[in-house]
């Protein structure tokens, strides 16, 4: 297995420490049991998204938050970026490490929440995430970690469903207003970033997986100046 890091600090090499978990337990169960109902939740291939935002980007430090069973990871670092990969589901993560591993590729896995992962601040040159679930706060501790991870010069790339923001609270409990959306993002950005993309486009979906039946995208992407 590849590297680990947990809470921010490195783990040994060749193990995935099952108590190293740093966030809300409920969160990590409920997203455990997600992953416990397939072999494979999503479709294994990177977001067409990411893939298309990166294309002009040098290399360097990037923090895949959300990184699921590892696709985008797994691409980015066979890309030679230097990979951070922060996710809350145990299981998620033993199955992207060994994505990893297979593909002979070294990947710093971090087992927590993103707002409690004690991430070094100001130091990815790419903080991606694609789809998060992220919870929303009073004081927009979210939004706040994903602008803080980005290094002076680097870029943060936020992509999520079209739609989803404006829906109504369901009966199997997802209600969006729980949740962190780019725009929420951008409105925290101040003049210490310029705003590359802000917009909804087409979806470029990979075949398969969960999330496949949705069609377009809003995608932000904004680089930090200072």
């Amino acid at each position: 297995m590849t590297d680990n890091i947990a809470a921010g600090s490195p783990a040994s090499a060749n193990s995935f420490p099952a108590d190293g978990y740093v966030g809300d337990p409920a969160v990590r169960a409920e997203w455990d049991n997600r992953y416990a109902d397939r072999d494979q939740l999503w479709s294994g291939r990177p977001n067409g998204a990411l893939v298309a935002e990166v294309a002009g980007l040098t290399p360097g430090r990037v923090l895949d938050v959300g990184c699921g069973e590892g696709a985008d990871a797994v691409w980015l670092a066979r890309a030679g970026w230097d990979v951070t990969a922060l996710e809350v589901s145990g299981l998620a993560l033993e199955r992207a490490a060994g994505h990893a591993r297979d593909a002979g590729l070294t990947v710093h896995w971090v087992h927590a929440a993103l707002t409690e992962a004690g991430l070094p601040a100001a130091s990815f040159d790419l903080v991606s995430a694609q789809y998060p679930a992220l919870l929303r706060t009073p004081d927009a501790a979210a939004e706040r970690a994903l602008l803080a991870a980005v290094a002076p010069g680097g870029v943060l790339l936020l992509v999520h469903h079209a739609g989803m923001d404006t829906q109504h609270a369901q009966d199997g409990g997802f209600d969006p207003a729980d949740y962190v959306w780019p725009s929420m993002v951008a409105a925290q950005l101040d003049d210490d970033w310029e705003v590359q993309v802000h917009e909804q486009r087409p979806r470029v979906a990979p075949d398969g997986g969960a999330g496949a039946h949705h069609a377009d995208d809003l995608v932000l992407r904004a680089r930090r100046l200072r």
